[in-house]
């Protein structure tokens, strides 16, 4: 089952060249947030309310080294590109959400 994480076109951008996907939560919180696809708009209106242009990240998470707390599965590792499935605006992804 697929998660979900809210990015700014320039991060997603910098991780294209990178290769890697590294939000600022893993440097001071030793995490990257997600979401559950039923929790993508209550994350999009809690913390991101009138931030224009933002993407969100589809993954698989497979191997990677995901832990749910609070209910929210949190990545202790930078994201690999490989495992980024679709990048999709917000508008597209809240409609999908809401099915």
């Amino acid at each position: 089952m697929s998660v979900v994480h809210i990015a700014s076109p320039s991060a997603w951008e910098q991780a294209r060249t990178s290769g890697m996907y590294s939000a600022e939560s893993l440097a001071g919180e030793g995490f990257i947030h997600f979401s559950r696809w039923d929790q993508l708009a209550g994350t999009a209106e809690r913390y991101y309310a009138g931030v224009p242009d933002l993407v969100v990240l589809v993954v698989e998470p497979g191997d990677l080294p995901f832990r749910v707390e609070n209910g929210y599965p949190h990545l202790y590792a930078e994201l690999p590109l490989s495992a980024v499935t679709e990048v999709l605006t917000l508008p597209e992804a809240l409609a999908r959400a809401a099915g």
